[in-house]
């Protein structure tokens, strides 16, 4: 098995264990992100609303959703990130767009040379 083949699999395994849920998911207003330079090995918190644009070094972070699971599962966020990355002089190029999950960073991760991203949980609850 190739290994687009392996991510295929194993993110179609996550799906149908989410789609067994007791509950629906909770929605939050929030994602709570980890940020790594690796040139100088620091690393950032970073608190994204949903829907807003947050910066990072040259990336320019959206996230569309941030999800947590309902009480009666294990517990696990996932967020839906748009990350582009932003050259002086140049036009902004798409860097990383899908789900991020905080128990799994390396599962779908940002391939980038100078930085990481990854989820570590939602903050903010919607209320229904």
């Amino acid at each position: 098995m190739n290994y687009l083949q392996v991510m295929a699999t194993m993110v179609a395994a996550m799906a149908a264990t989410a789609a067994h849920a007791d509950g629906p998911v909770q929605p939050h207003l929030v994602a709570e992100l980890q940020g790594l330079d690796k040139i100088t090995a620091r690393t950032t918190t970073i608190r994204a609303p949903v829907g807003t644009e947050v910066e990072f070094g040259t990336l320019r972070i959206t996230v569309r959703a941030c999800l947590t699971t309902p009480p009666t599962e294990p517990p696990e966020s996932a967020a839906f990130l748009q990350i582009h990355v932003v050259e002086p002089g140049s036009e902004p190029k798409d860097a990383f767009s899908g789900w991020m999950f905080a128990s799994s960073p390396s599962l779908s991760a940002l391939e980038h040379p100078v930085y990481d991203v990854w989820v570590v949980a939602c903050a903010e609850p919607l209320e229904p």
